[in-house]
């Protein structure tokens, strides 16, 4: 590594380290920093006693304690007002060399608080920003902040344009997320097991309205059949379950289509799978996606704005489906693969190509580039 970047200390703020994408990528940052001679601390509202993901015993964890329901105006400005204040405080004592928000908010937050101190602060979005709810002030700090970062950094590259036009000022760089790969073992573990003879469509997420698990419910009933070996299973909870089981039901497809829930052994469904759909209406950069192909399967995407298209290569290792949202052209292209063992073998071996091209190798070389580009 260049001598540039030797014995840093790098200050990472998330809100929290519940289950989710950017909380994984926050402790994978701070646990490989670590490991390279780094002093790394994460600063999190939150604290504790929801984290999903477990921090190395050489990165230091500070809790803000600022993680509060706010009821009106008044009381969120002095939420935030607090929060800034409280993350200045920690900045001035602690002085990191890089402070790195992780999403929106703290990213805003550290761009605020760190004003005027001698650290150099990175922005994060790991969400498509057109897609993300974020009330009208926030959007204008953002518009405000994400100028005077060092460099904003995008999951994918239709985001860092999107900040590009947006916010011309901003300075961007692409970096995905690492594949995760193997995947580890956790609670709950739900036997992935199924019957001979029988295959198996295989999708991953939060049962909400933007991963489209309706209209895959939608597509399969329409060709289930025509393919009367074939089973979905949705991995996943979330506020939509009710409104999906109906949806079985009166497709009468209670025998046919499974919600199991969250699963702490996803990798060994994956293994059980014979075919991976991301039905999503939107998405920044799919984990689910990277771990399935990483898995060996062979994998059909509806072509959101950003996400898949920057995973999949079609016609070597999985489909794009369009329009977005159009059960049936979804229908259409699992039915392809549901008919063809031989070309969802062929996809499946080119898949597993994700675990060089999103290593965490290469991954965290980026990171390294832009933590020590100086300009």
């Amino acid at each position: 590594m260049s001598s540039a970047v030797l014995s840093k200390h790098l200050m990472i703020v998330i809100h929290s380290l519940g289950s989710g994408g950017a909380e994984r990528v926050a402790v994978q940052l701070a646990n490989w920093w670590v490991q390279r001679g780094w002093t790394v601390s994460v600063v999190t509202q939150a604290d504790s006693s929801h984290d999903a993901y477990p921090l190395p015993k050489a990165v230091q964890r500070f809790v803000l304690g600022t993680q509060k329901n706010t009821s009106n105006v008044a009381s969120a400005l002095w939420a935030n007002l607090q929060r800034v204040w409280r993350l200045r405080r920690l900045i001035r004592r602690q002085r990191p060399d890089i402070v790195l928000g992780m999403m929106s908010t703290a990213s805003i937050l550290c761009v605020l608080a760190a004003k005027g101190l001698p650290c150099r602060v990175f922005a994060s979005e790991h969400r498509h920003p057109p897609e993300q709810a974020i009330n009208p002030l926030w959007q204008r700090l953002r518009h405000w902040a994400y100028p005077r970062a060092e460099r904003v950094i995008a999951l994918t590259s239709g985001t860092a344009q999107w900040l590009e036009n947006t916010m011309p000022s901003s300075k961007t760089a692409v970096i995905p997320n690492a594949v995760q790969w193997p995947l580890a073992l956790n609670d709950p573990a739900i036997d992935p097991s199924k019957q001979p003879q029988r295959n198996r469509l295989l999708a991953v997420g939060r049962l909400h309205p933007v991963k489209g698990f309706d209209v895959l419910i939608d597509a399969f009933a329409a060709i289930a059949a025509f393919f009367p070996t074939w089973d979905l299973v949705i991995l996943g909870e979330g506020p939509e379950r009710e409104s999906l089981e109906a949806q079985i039901e009166a497709n009468n497809l209670a025998d046919r289509v499974a919600l199991p829930g969250w699963v702490g052994n996803v990798g060994q469904w994956f293994e059980s799978a014979d075919l991976y759909v991301l039905s999503s209406r939107t998405e920044g950069l799919s984990n689910t996606l990277l771990e399935a192909m990483a898995s060996g399967l062979p994998v059909v995407a509806f072509d959101c704005e950003t996400g898949p298209r920057e995973i999949i290569r079609p016609g070597i290792d999985g489909v794009l489906v369009t329009p977005v949202g159009d059960a049936e052209a979804l229908a259409a292209h699992l039915s392809d693969l549901m008919a063809h063992e031989g070309k969802r073998q062929a996809y499946g071996r080119r898949a597993i190509d994700v675990r060089d091209r999103f290593s965490s190798t290469r991954v965290m070389a980026l990171w390294h580039q832009v933590f020590s580009d100086l300009r």
